[in-house]
């Protein structure tokens, strides 16, 4: 590529018939000047779309690690809800195993209670049958005392 110092430093041979040398002259400066500007500004194009592009890819960057972060967090989600559910149904499970484990040792208590209601009962039927013959056996000693005494007189 030309740069503007080969423009300022470029001379032409001389010719029978040749173009004005001022004019040349004046016309390299022209263009010399214009194809700086060019220069300059195509150079610092050229650092713009450098620095656009290592912005490009740090933006790359920056999206491709937010894109693992959603994925870590989506699983992470996922997992919590997961471990959640089983903890729920460990719960839900051991609820319902402390209530069957209630409900029969209610019920043994109920036997127990039952059992100890027939064995009251029992004993207050033995108590009365007793009670009744022991009371019989008095009335029977009473009669007989008074059909003694009655008899004797």
């Amino acid at each position: 590529m030309i740069t503007p110092l080969d423009i300022q430093n470029k001379e032409f041979k001389k010719g029978l018939r040749g173009y004005k040398e001022d004019e040349v002259d004046e016309f390299l400066d022209q263009v010399m000047v214009d194809y700086e500007k060019l220069y300059k500004e195509n150079a610092e194009l050229k650092d713009k779309v450098e620095r656009v592009n290592q912005q490009i890819e740090q933006f790359k960057n920056i999206e491709n690690t937010l894109k693992n972060t959603l994925v870590v967090a989506q699983n992470a989600a996922e997992e919590v809800r997961a471990n959640a559910s089983k903890q729920a149904e460990l719960i839900v499970k051991e609820s319902e195993n402390r209530s069957k484990e209630m409900i029969s040792k209610a019920n043994r208590d109920v036997e127990k209670v039952r059992e100890q209601y027939e064995e009251i009962k029992k004993n207050m039927q033995i108590f009365k049958t007793r009670y009744k013959t022991l009371l019989q056996s008095q009335i029977d000693a009473v009669l007989d005392a008074c059909e003694d005494i009655t008899d004797q007189e």
